[in-house]
């Protein structure tokens, strides 16, 4: 119970933080008053919970909130910021490799995503085979609401 507790408390600490510098009203942060910043907050939050609880369980959930709450902001407030949907396995790489710092599992994944990833941001000269990857993945982006209700719908459902 102690273990939840702390984490409900690293959660509100971080909410309470955003919203009471929202209601100060500071210049220098108002580019940060905005949903990926919340995104950024509960990532932070499952990633101190879980260095402080030592329960690594939660460093791949926190490090892909995290990670997508800066890809959000950065798609916002920058104009350099890469809009390709090659971002997404991405940050989901770097949340394996977290996580594998600290309980050596899902190494492999983590190095597939990213080779996928960064040939697809890279790669100028695409084989042929390739483009049904674009396809696909700007279908599922105009789609992923869809997808969202059919993976509840799944886990609604399932035999346990």
């Amino acid at each position: 119970m102690k273990k939840q507790n702390l984490f409900v408390g690293i959660i509100l600490i971080g909410i309470g933080g955003y919203f009471l510098l929202r209601q100060l009203r500071f210049p220098i942060l108002t580019d940060f008053y905005s949903w990926p910043t919340l995104l950024i907050i509960l990532g932070i939050s499952f990633l101190f919970y879980s260095y402080i609880s030592k329960d690594y369980k939660q460093l791949f959930p926190g490090s892909l909130l995290f990670g997508l709450g800066i890809h959000f902001h950065g798609l916002n407030h920058y104009a350099f910021w890469i809009d390709h949907w090659a971002m997404y396995p991405l940050i989901i790489s770097i949340a394996f490799f977290v996580r594998f710092q600290k309980t050596k599992s899902d190494l492999l994944p983590g190095l597939i995503l990213l080779i996928i990833s960064l040939f697809a941001i890279f790669s100028s000269n695409k084989p042929g085979w390739f483009r049904w990857i674009d396809q696909m993945a700007y279908w599922i982006g105009d789609f992923w609401p869809a997808v969202l209700i059919l993976v509840g719908i799944y886990l609604l459902v399932r035999k346990k």
